[in-house]
């Protein structure tokens, strides 16, 4: 746990909690949190920005999501109190910016995340402008005292690295405004694996354990598309009494799309079971 004074932070917003956020176990779920993130981020207002665009001074562009991350803290029920999510910027580099966030409920901190998004133009990325470097300067957070989280090794993007692997198509539902498979619904992807190593680990055809992951990391490398079949590649990097640490990936063919760092309940998967899919 850090010690930044969260309630001191520029942005902050009321995030109502929704039937979809919910897991199987009646609490809100890391993707769900995961929304919740994203809606804050939406609601962050860049006014000078925003004029600079609107009135036509800056090139065309996209603000492209290159990284997220979220951890569920602590659980939140229906009968608790709606969520207020804390929003500041923590990195401004060339042509990216790192949000940092936390939630809050009940009066109690119940999960933390972020992203870093890339400004993106059709050459290629493009330099933050002033009028967006100014906006941005104006959310910092307080005190970015949050470590970085190492970049994952090359191998990550590498077949060979996983010892499991679960194909999946990719749906239309999966397709947002951009017409490629939106991010969210990828990390929905690496819930499904997760739940498919599960079932083959404990040699079942029906429903397994709650055992989605509470934590993510996840860094987007490539477009993923509809139509298309995919694999995601699930190796167990390590494992204790109570958790379990996975390593992802999604793969069309050998060419790596998408990695995540994810840590989900053991539950009642067996040592032999996890063994067999870490790195030997």
């Amino acid at each position: 746990m850090d010690s930044i004074n969260y309630a001191a932070f520029p942005a902050q917003c009321d995030v109502r909690l929704r039937q979809g956020d919910l897991g199987r176990n009646g609490a809100v779920s890391a993707i769900g949190m995961a929304r919740w993130l994203e809606d804050a981020r939406i609601r962050v207002k860049m006014p000078q920005f925003g004029r600079l665009v609107g009135a036509g001074e800056f090139s065309r562009h996209q603000i492209i999501l290159v990284s997220q991350r979220v951890e569920v803290l602590a659980p939140v029920h229906r009968s608790g109190a709606d969520a207020l999510v804390h929003t500041g910027i923590r990195h401004i580099g060339r042509s990216s910016f790192t949000y940092q966030q936390a939630v809050f409920a009940g009066g109690r901190r119940v999960g933390s995340g972020g992203a870093t998004v890339l400004l993106l133009g059709s050459a290629g990325p493009l330099a933050l402008p002033d009028e967006l470097i100014a906006d941005l300067t104006d959310l910092s957070v307080p005190d970015a005292s949050e470590t970085t989280a190492a970049k994952p090794s090359a191998e990550r993007r590498q077949r060979e690295h996983y010892a499991f692997f679960a194909p999946l198509r990719a749906r239309i539902a999966d397709v947002d405004v951009n017409q490629h498979v939106n991010y969210l619904a990828l990390a929905t992807w690496y819930d499904e694996a997760v739940a498919v190593f599960a079932a083959a680990a404990l040699d079942t055809d029906g429903l397994v354990p709650d055992l989605s992951p509470s934590s993510y990391r996840i860094d987007y490398l490539g477009e993923v598309t509809y139509p298309g079949d995919y694999e995601i590649g699930v190796l167990v990097h390590s494992f204790d009494a109570a958790s379990v640490r996975y390593e992802l990936g999604i793969f069309s063919g050998s060419t790596c799309l998408s990695i995540a760092d994810a840590t989900g309940p053991r539950d009642v998967l067996s040592a032999k079971s996890l063994g067999s899919a870490c790195p030997h």
